[in-house]
């Protein structure tokens, strides 16, 4: 039995008793919502582990609750997977940068489900060292899962802050796509490699103009962390 509680938000009652179920049987607590509105009064009283957000809702989609959630203080770190019919590149990267941690595309299998549920909960999770990092007076502190900039406080996503915190501890560098994916996400997730090009570019506008160049990409490799030209 884990102590993980799910929200499963979708308008489609036979999908949302199908995933309950499956979810039940591997041991994870359910909650259900219909719409935005009654999902984000869960997440206030009950502050869900992940999120499993359908994508076409009437009324308020899915990707702009997700939009929502993530400009919120409350539910800003909390994971989300998009449940959606749209299998386009363009679409999936569009709900990435929504602020989605993961997607996948209807139909999908229960076992597919608790797997890629798993693997978010499992990259979502603190990342380990315990000392503050500070380069050119950006501060990640993993202990409180803050980063500031000369003092100031920077909104930063889970996501980014795992990235961010691999880049400072692993300085002066080249990684590739896939090096990324294995030391940020973790082995054996589905996740494309042009998943980290989207969360690169989320994690340069956290960062702002004082410190986007930090993060620098090396053409014909990937990224790389460094204080050098």
């Amino acid at each position: 039995m884990t102590d993980k509680t799910v929200l499963i938000v979708d308008d489609e009652s036979a999908i949302r008793e199908m995933i309950t179920v499956a979810l039940q049987m591997a041991g994870y607590q359910c909650l259900e919502a219909q719409d935005a509105q009654s999902a984000h009064a869960l997440i206030v009283d009950h502050q869900p582990d992940i999120i499993l957000l359908d994508w076409m809702m009437p009324g308020v989609s899915g990707i702009e609750l997700a939009r929502r959630l993530k400009r919120e203080p409350a539910s800003a770190d909390i994971p989300i997977i998009m449940l959606t019919a749209r299998s386009e590149e363009d679409n999936k990267i569009q709900g990435l940068e929504a602020g989605a941690d993961d997607y996948i595309t209807k139909p999908f299998s229960p076992r597919e489900l608790i797997a890629r549920l798993k693997a978010v909960l499992r990259r979502t999770a603190s990342a380990g060292i315990d000392e503050s990092i500070e380069v050119e007076g950006l501060c990640l502190d993993p202990s409180s899962q803050r980063v500031s900039s000369a003092g100031m406080a920077l909104d930063i996503g889970p996501t980014e802050f795992r990235l961010l915190q691999f880049f400072m501890t692993h300085p002066e560098r080249a990684y590739s796509r896939s090096q990324l994916l294995d030391q940020v996400w973790g082995g054996n997730v589905y996740v494309e490699e042009r998943t980290v090009d989207v969360h690169i570019r989320r994690l340069r506008l956290n960062l702002g103009e004082k410190h986007r160049h930090l993060v620098q990409t090396v053409r014909g490799t990937g990224y790389r962390f460094s204080t050098q030209v």
